[in-house]
């Protein structure tokens, strides 16, 4: 009994003497990212690199801006980190996607109350995900829009104006600048994508992110799990792709740049499609990769499916 009593007493001192050395060290991180950011300059924060490049658009040189996932993470189950939290507890402004993309991010919500944060789907009407287990659930990939990119813009800009007032004229000027720049990206991927012929129209991938993307521009859309990640493929989800994919003469599906194509490459092989390559939807690429931004993440995309479907170019 006297030695239980010791051990729990001992115990007991551990776990305080950690909670002492975790708050000094988050104290002190709190303070070397502090040092390390320009100050002078209110931190935007967002939940992943798309809406950090959308955001550095509208923001340019009077707000400084950092995604919370780095490039190449899958954002869906993200588990943020001890450092994440002190990191989001910095920020002067957290922008959200979301449409239940990123429940994660409530973690820095909930424990930064003061900080304010734009959510930036708020008020668009989502597509809904039809005939599975999410039947009704909203899609959140709305960004794959350019047309609701554009409305995305607005929310920035709204949110800048609040947190910067004296920007309103420099965050207006980006913002106009900016949406020129989306509505001719809509304008070229409407006219690339009209190219491919009506029985080709099938745009094949892993995840659910293309449904704005293929309502925009009259594509039909099939994947192997709708949201999420690819824990969620079944054998009964890859057998019903492959008599899809068979049945339809597709020449080629897809995969996403944060997943594994292990089940799609399956998926091609049992079909006879070829598998046509990796489309970015959740992340950038790399500075030197095909997506550094979110404009050229759209014209990559559209390369691959013109390559994939097109028949000259079909293999």
């Amino acid at each position: 009994m006297i030695l239980g009593k010791k051990i729990k007493q001992l115990t007991k001192i551990i776990l305080a003497a950690f909670s002492v050395l975790f708050c000094i060290s988050c104290n002190v991180e709190q303070r070397t990212i502090k040092s390390n950011l320009n100050k002078d300059k209110p931190l935007v924060l967002t939940t992943f690199t798309v809406l950090a490049d959308i955001s550095e658009n509208i923001a340019g040189d009077r707000l400084t801006v950092k995604s919370i996932t780095k490039k190449g993470v899958e954002i869906h189950g993200y588990k943020p980190t001890p450092q994440d939290l002190v990191f989001a507890s910095s920020a002067d402004l957290i922008v959200e996607n979301g449409l239940g993309l990123e429940l994660w991010s409530r973690r820095f919500t909930n424990s930064n109350t003061k900080v304010p944060r734009v959510v930036l789907s708020e008020g668009i009407d989502p597509l809904l995900i039809e005939g599975d287990i999410y039947q009704g659930k909203p899609n959140p990939h709305a960004w794959m829009s350019p047309k609701k990119a554009i409305f995305y813009v607005d929310k920035l800009l709204e949110a800048f104006i609040n947190l910067d007032p004296d920007g309103s004229d420099y965050y207006l000027n980006n913002a106009k600048n900016y949406k020129e720049k989306l509505k001719q990206l809509d304008k070229e991927l409407r006219k690339s994508l009209s190219q491919i012929p009506l029985n080709r129209r099938f745009l094949v991938t892993c995840e659910g992110a293309f449904s704005y993307l293929a309502k925009d521009y009259g594509l039909e859309e099939a994947y192997l799990w709708p949201v999420n990640a690819e824990s969620q493929v079944t054998p009964r989800r890859m057998l019903r792709l492959i008599k899809l994919v068979k049945e339809n003469n597709i020449p080629t599906i897809f995969c996403e740049s944060t997943v594994s194509s292990k089940a799609q490459l399956e998926v091609a092989r049992a079909s006879g499609a070829s598998f046509g390559g990796t489309f970015y939807v959740d992340s950038l690429s790399n500075p030197e990769g095909p997506a550094p931004t979110f404009i050229e993440l759209q014209r990559h995309n559209v390369r691959l499916i013109l390559e994939g479907l097109m028949p000259s170019q079909s293999k």
